[in-house]
Parts: structure tokens; sequence; C-alpha cells
């Protein structure tokens, strides 16, 4: 029964995450489910209303399965509040350029995105992982990785449909290291592997608690971000078991107030208020007002993109949104519950090699 549960339960987690971000939902032709159980004499006489129906909807989910989850023009279209929000969810000063690798499954490839003009300058550029939620394989958000990258981030991903664990992020963090040394990579000795980030939603947010307490590259990294993370109860039916107390980073968590599924099941408040009380290091915790699961993967990007930039690149217009006397986000009225470790100039920052403007 309850494998059955839990199976359902994954299914609903994928579903929900692409309804989350799109608008297809609402023009679902429930006319066009699949018949599943049919007898002879309906087959024959029903024959090609049925083929045509099961085309239909075999159409409607594989265009739902490879739909886009992040527009295109999220940069400019996402409301904001604060001025230091609106400065990194615009786009950042360098030109960006993708390479795919193929790779074994289930990750199938790496989604590498990086600012062309500062790997041209040879200059090593820090890193971020993006850990996919449920149903959602980096292909499927490009925009998210551009605008990493115009901030001077090599910004990498993965198609792993199962990223709870935090393997497939050991693996690529493995990847990066690789690339890193290899005279025939574009990115030889471009990569700083001193700044190396993570972030993920939903399933990946379970997976950035993994990859940065209990994976063997755990080390590496210097900050996370979870962007509405998979509950404690929920990650440990599903065998994303996480243990908050060994998070040594400075880490991000974020949350939605909108939806059933957001405030049910994946994240309710309650839960994330006690997660973010085991974590002993620097911590920044704040709930995104009306912004459903979905929209989570993107909505809160400016301070996202702004605490990285802080973290990674010991930038100091990015800090202000979560230091000093009157943290931005603290004043921004799209955000609410927001905490932060211990009075703010103690938060610790990982001071980068290089810099870039």
């Amino acid at each position: 029964m309850w494998t059955l549960r839990k199976e359902m339960i994954v299914a609903l987690a994928g579903v929900c995450l692409s309804y989350g971000t799109t608008t297809q939902a609402a023009s679902i032709d429930i006319a066009a489910k699949p018949v599943s159980v049919q007898t002879s004499e309906q087959s024959l006489l029903t024959g090609k209303e049925t083929a045509s129906k099961q085309a239909a909807w075999e159409a409607f989910w594989q265009g739902l399965l490879n739909s886009r989850v992040v527009p295109d023009d999220y940069t400019k279209t996402v409301k904001t509040s604060g001025a230091i929000e609106r400065t990194y969810l615009s786009d950042g000063p360098h030109k960006t350029a993708r390479q795919s690798l193929q790779t074994q499954k289930p990750m199938e490839q790496y989604e590498i995105y990086y600012p062309v003009d500062l790997l041209e300058k040879k200059v090593a550029c820090p890193a971020v992982i993006f850990l996919n939620g449920s149903g959602v394989p980096a292909s499927r958000y490009p925009a998210l990785f551009e605008h990493l990258a115009s901030w001077g981030f090599i910004a990498i991903g993965n198609e792993d449909p199962s990223t709870g664990t935090g393997q497939s992020a050991d693996t690529t963090v493995a990847k990066l290291l690789e690339l890193n040394e290899d005279a025939h990579s574009r990115f030889f000795h471009q990569i700083d592997t001193a700044r190396i980030g993570i972030t993920g939603h939903s399933q990946g947010g379970a997976g950035v608690f993994n990859a940065i307490t209990s994976q063997p590259h755990h080390a590496l990294y210097r900050t996370a971000v979870a962007l509405s993370p998979a509950n404690e109860r929920l990650s440990e039916a599903l065998h994303w078991t996480y243990d908050l107390t060994k998070v040594q980073c400075p880490i991000f968590l974020l949350s939605g107030t909108k939806g059933d599924f957001e405030l049910k099941l994946v994240l309710p408040q309650k839960d994330l208020q006690s997660m973010y009380a085991k974590i002993s290091g620097p911590k920044v915790m704040a709930r995104r007002k009306d912004t459903e699961h979905g929209q989570m993967l993107y909505e809160a990007d400016g301070y996202v993109t702004a605490w990285l930039r802080w973290q990674l690149y010991g930038d100091k217009r990015a800090a202000k949104a979560f230091s000093g006397k009157n943290p931005e986000i603290r004043t921004n009225c799209l955000y609410r519950d927001v905490k932060i470790q211990g009075r703010t100039s103690h938060l610790r920052i990982n001071t980068p090699s290089h810099s870039s403007k």
C-alpha cells in the first residue's frame, strides 16, 4: 500500500511542478484521457476515435514534459520590490554561451552555461550546480542558467530525474574537477574550485542538503540555496533522508506561501521553521508572498543571484540584501517570515580568490 502511495506522490510531484510553472494545465482536454480497458467489440466500434484521443493525450504529455518551466523573459516580468533584488534579477554584464556534454544515465547530459568574455580573458570563475525538481530536468529551464552565467558563474545542471540523494550533484562536481584539469576542455583552469556553490528546487532542495553534508565532495561547497525543499518527513518517505545538523556552509532557505502543494505537502511553514532551527551555521530564511511551489524555481531569483554573488564573489552591494543594520530582504514587501542567523554582520562569507565586475 505504501509503495503505491509513494509512487503516486512522486508522480504527483512531477506533474504539479510542471503545472505550477506553465499555463498549459488550464487547457487540458479532459476528454483526451486514455481508455484503460476496452472489449474487442468496443475497440472495433471506436478504434479510430480511441486512437485519436490516445495520440492527443500522448502528444499533450510529451509537450508538457518537454516544455520550458521558466519563462524566457522572467528577468523582465517577475515582480520585484527592492532595488538590490531588481538589480540582480536583471541580466548581468557578461555574454553567455552553452555547452552540452553527454554522459551516462540517469543524468543523460550536462548543460553548462558560462560567461564567454571572462573565459576568453582566462579568468577563473566560480561554479554553481543546480539540482532539478521532480520531472524538471535542466534542459527545461535554460533561462535560469543563462541568467547565472551573465553574472559571472559557470552554471551546470543535468537531466537526472532523481536528485534527492545528492548523488548526481557529487558526480557533477567530479565532472567540474575533471574539466578543470583537461587541457582539451574549454574550462581548462577556468573553474575556481575554491568557489563552488549549489542550489536546488523541491526534490533538488533535498539533494542540496545531502550534497553538502553526506556526499564525498561535500566539503567543496562554499554556499548553498534550497528553493522550496522537500520537508524532512516527505524526504525520508522517498529515501532522500538528510541531516540538517551537519550543514556547515552558509545557506539560504526559501519557500512560497501559496497553494496546497507547497503549503500542505512539500513545505508547510512549521516544517520550514523547524528545518531552519536545526542548522547551526550562517543562514537566512524567507518566504515569498503569493508564490506557488513551481514558481519558486525562478521568482526569487533576484535574491538567489544576490546571495551567490555575495558568497562567491564578495559582492558588497549584493551583501546589503542580507547583512548590515537594515538588510533589504527584511523590508521587502514581497517577502515575509525573514530570519537571519544572529547579527547579520556576523554572517561568514567566503572571500573569493578573484573578482569580477
